[in-house]
């Protein structure tokens, strides 16, 4: 007895440090599987992701929390806050920006429209210079009028970096340049390391400028731009994979149906790189390829992830705008006129599904407010609660979507009398109830 009580500790040892063994088993099982059904689509790239922007649902992840170089695609953050002051009020398209020092020397690397210090070009040229140009020089032309100095508007990228959840997302200037390749003057002295983003954070730094600024898709859709009159060639977008690329020779090869933005991105530590989003049949997809051996490359890896999107998902609505709850058809309401309102839907609930298979559904919950929180009179349609419906695809990971549950009417407040007598039969309901509860 003694013997076996001294034991009985180290089983306990041996079968937690089992148990964790066996998870880490089940969870390298599952990667592996993640990765052997990623390189199916054969992805020649060091990481990739593919996400639906109606539902946020990953299709695709390869190696998509890595913190690789992002080289231009970091401009989308640039993009993104002087989105972000357009409209708060505090930038204008048609205002103009003088150009400084930084932006006029930054031509050791990649792209520029040669501006020239005290030069003058508006929000919208320099925008649009650096959408489809990818130009360094206007970007730093921009973080400058918004934050005075390069440096920051760097620590303010890295701010809304955090408050956007990116958790790998690292920047230390507007461009997506390496340390090296910036004017040493210009270095960031406050930030340190070099310019990092996962695949993952790329697709979500795009996914908010397209819910929240849609209209940068008018830029980054542009084909070419004469950025100065006076220019022998336009500016030529270097995103070959948009749609409008379709009847040009050199780049219909590449050119996707639908897709209409967003970043380019190259430099010798990232490789070629591309964030880009297409829309079809009312979906649209955001496709993220990191570390692509060639210029054409990175679009054939994308029009991969794309095609693995659109022709193997489908959206599918799982109950209908102003469906009624099982669970939850009615809503008890204080003071009104009736003691309870019918409920449903205010939305529809939707998933991406894989095509020709039958949708696992569940209804997980529904949370209602208390009758103490919904007192006449209220207004039809008015928020009473939620329902959570959970998606289980094939592979057996979950996806929930949560939507609100409204009142089909409205509910008008009850007359003193009708209330005081409400009142008097629920004294003697409950008296009645407390009697027969006594045998």
């Amino acid at each position: 007895m003694v013997n076996s009580r001294k034991a009985r500790p180290w089983k306990q040892v041996l079968a937690a440090f089992m148990a964790i063994w066996m998870t880490l088993l089940a969870t390298a099982a599952h990667v592996n599987a993640e990765v052997q059904s990623a390189n199916e689509l054969g992805l020649q790239v060091r990481s990739a992701f593919l996400m639906d922007v109606a539902t946020g649902q990953v299709l695709v992840d390869i190696q998509a929390d890595e913190a690789l170089p992002p080289a231009s695609m970091s401009k989308m953050m640039t993009e993104y806050i002087v989105l972000e002051e357009i409209a708060n009020g505090n930038l204008r398209w048609d205002e103009e920006v003088t150009v400084g020092e930084n932006a006029a020397t930054t031509t050791r690397q990649g792209s520029h429209v040669f501006l020239a210090q005290g030069d003058k070009h508006t929000v919208e040229e320099l925008f649009i210079a650096m959408a489809v140009g990818s130009a360094n020089d206007a970007s730093i032309a921009l973080a400058e009028r918004v934050s005075g100095t390069e440096e920051a508007f760097a620590q303010r990228m890295n701010e809304t970096a955090k408050r956007l959840g990116l958790t790998t997302a690292h920047f230390i200037n507007a461009t997506g340049l390496g340390r090296d390749d910036m004017s040493a003057k210009f270095q960031p002295a406050s930030i340190s390391g070099e310019t990092v983003m996962s695949a993952r954070d790329a697709a979500m730094l795009a996914y908010h400028i397209l819910s929240e600024h849609d209209e940068f898709l008018k830029y980054s859709s542009i084909p070419s731009y004469q950025f100065r009159e006076r220019d022998q060639e336009p500016l030529i977008n270097y995103n070959w994979m948009l749609e409008g690329n379709k009847d040009v020779q050199a780049f219909r090869r590449y050119a996707y149906e639908g897709l209409d933005g967003m970043k380019t991105g190259h430099t010798r530590a990232a490789g070629y790189c591309f964030t880009g989003t297409a829309e079809r049949d009312g979906m649209r997809l955001i496709g993220v390829v990191m570390g692509a051996d060639s210029q054409g490359g990175r679009f054939l890896e994308t029009a991969k992830l794309l095609d693995y999107g659109f022709n193997n998902f489908e959206m599918k609505t799982v109950v209908q705008p102003k469906s009624v709850v099982e669970t939850a058809e009615t809503v008890k309401v204080k003071k009104g006129v009736q003691t309870s309102v019918p409920i449903f839907t205010q939305n529809d609930v939707s998933f991406l599904v894989k095509r020709n298979v039958e949708p696992q559904i569940e209804l997980l919950e529904t949370s209602l407010k208390e009758p103490d929180e919904l007192v006449a009179p209220l207004e039809a349609a008015t928020v009473v609660g939620t329902a959570t419906y959970q998606y289980t695809d094939p592979e057996g990971d979950t996806v929930q979507k949560t939507v609100n549950l409204v009142t089909d009417e409205e509910v008008k407040k009850g007359s003193w009398w009708r209330l005081m007598f409400r009142a008097i039969k629920d004294f003697f309901v409950d008296l009645f109830n407390g009697i027969v509860g006594l045998f």
